[in-house]
């Protein structure tokens, strides 16, 4: 009797044809999705809005259609999901498009974020908490895809010459290990504060000390803030965390702090130089112009008041 063997049948495309078809089936391919059925990137930190560059976006899709296709990834649950695109996304929703072209990737999610950071990182203009929330996904992606835990964020990674995580993002985007650590500090911000931080109210050194302080009274600080109408300066915001740190920060200390004045905010007293330049020798510096000046003064204020006392 003779033995059964079984083996697999071809399907009728492998019947049909050729290998270069099924080759090129493989391959990635550009795919026009329905806008529907593409959900944004989980915590995509770049900001997509509605001002005149993305007005002009919408115009020329309108017009011209997407003209670099996006990349997306499918998700489990059906549906795709954006990895680089999201502008080009709200532009086509704008210009009433239905459809969008892409390129369908299958991707690990460590794989989707260092994708998704680094095709942003290419724009002109990037605000401080995108890139605080991207350096930060992207270094724990790296860390991860070492095999390291995430918390670490000095982290050594093998075969880089024993160069850190950190030490490697900051060759990788152009900054310096020390501008790194300051941005990913600013995750640390609550929203209103970091917006102020975007917005350009407070500059980065003083919102990286204004990061120790814990949210609540981080919160305390907005507030007055809000009430007094003004921003701390980098000596006000050390001594804000020094305070913090010894447990001795609450709102009335805050607002102490915020009254004290800024040394940006003394009145500045200007004089065009050709108004009193024919006073002094050519070449006399505007300090030794300025002291004269002063002494000068003092010497007029004196004899004004030896004419009062006689009168």
């Amino acid at each position: 009797m003779a033995k059964e063997i079984k083996m697999p049948l071809p399907s009728a495309a492998d019947l049909f044809s050729t290998q270069e078809e099924r080759d090129n089936a493989s391959r990635e391919s550009v795919r026009d999705i329905p806008l529907e059925e593409i959900s944004d990137f989980p915590n995509h930190p770049f900001k997509v809005k509605m001002d005149e560059s993305m007005a002009d976006m919408a115009k020329s899709v309108k017009q011209y259609g997407v003209l670099v296709p996006a990349l997306v990834r499918e998700k489990p649950e059906g549906g795709y999901e954006m990895i680089a695109g999201h502008r080009r996304k709200m532009a086509s929703e704008l210009a009433e498009k239905k459809e969008i072209p892409c390129i369908v990737r299958n991707l690990t999610d460590d794989e989707a974020v260092l994708i998704m950071v680094d095709s942003n990182l290419q724009r002109e203009q990037i605000l401080p908490s995108e890139k605080a929330f991207a350096y930060k996904m992207k270094l724990d992606a790296m860390k991860r895809q070492a095999g390291r835990p995430s918390k670490n964020s000095a982290t050594v990674l093998p075969n880089f010459d024993g160069k850190t995580s950190r030490q490697i993002l900051a060759e990788q985007v152009g900054e310096s290990h020390e501008q790194i650590r300051k941005y990913i500090r600013l995750t640390e911000l609550i929203t209103p504060i970091l917006d102020m931080v975007d917005d350009g109210k407070i500059a980065i050194r003083p919102a990286v000390e204004l990061s120790y302080l814990p949210k609540e009274q981080q919160t305390a600080l907005l507030d007055t803030m809000q009430l007094e109408d003004c921003t701390p300066s980098h000596a006000q915001a050390i001594k804000m965390r020094k305070f913090s740190e010894e447990g001795r920060l609450n709102e009335d200390v805050i607002l102490s702090i915020l009254s004290e004045e800024k040394g940006n905010q003394k009145e500045q007293f200007r004089m065009p130089k050709e108004r009193i330049s024919k006073y002094f020798s050519p070449g006399t510096p505007a300090k030794q112009m300025e002291d004269t000046i002063v002494k000068a003064l003092e010497l007029y204020r004196k004899r004004e008041r030896s004419k009062d006392r006689e009168r």
